[in-house]
């Protein structure tokens, strides 16, 4: 069986899709050892921590991943592949460790950066007024 799933993070989107395997995990074609940063790799993994790394070895999961940047990337695959494994094993008590650990594991953050107006260098703040 085969199972697609996604996860958003700011202007980051993943597509995960996890099949029955051997515990390959690719991120964009790429080993996700490979990836760099190592903070980003290491939040990428944590779905795998929660459940147990035993689950990695039944599992291939493909996620292609783009926008945002690298710790916007991390969060958004970090989802989809909670998401993933959760739909592909249809199992409660996994749902339940990830919702306790982390609600963001299964449940995208939907803040986005507010877009700059004029009057100002940024969204809220003015530009200083000069009275001399």
């Amino acid at each position: 069986m085969v199972t697609n799933t996604s996860g958003k993070k700011k202007t980051a989107v993943a597509r995960a899709t996890v099949r029955e395997g051997e515990g390959r995990i690719r991120i964009n074609s790429q080993p996700v050892e490979l990836v760099e940063p190592e903070m980003a790799r290491l939040k990428m993994l944590e779905p795998f921590r929660i459940a147990g790394d035993d689950l990695r070895d039944s599992v291939d999961i493909d996620v292609t991943v783009n926008g945002g940047g690298f710790s916007g990337q991390a969060d958004a695959v970090r989802t989809a592949l909670a998401r993933g494994l959760v739909q592909h094993l249809n199992d409660a008590e996994l749902r339940e460790a990830y919702m306790q650990f982390d609600r963001s594991l299964l449940v995208n953050d939907v803040r986005q950066s507010e877009p700059k107006k004029w009057g100002g260098p940024g969204a809220r703040a003015r530009y200083q007024k000069s009275y001399r």
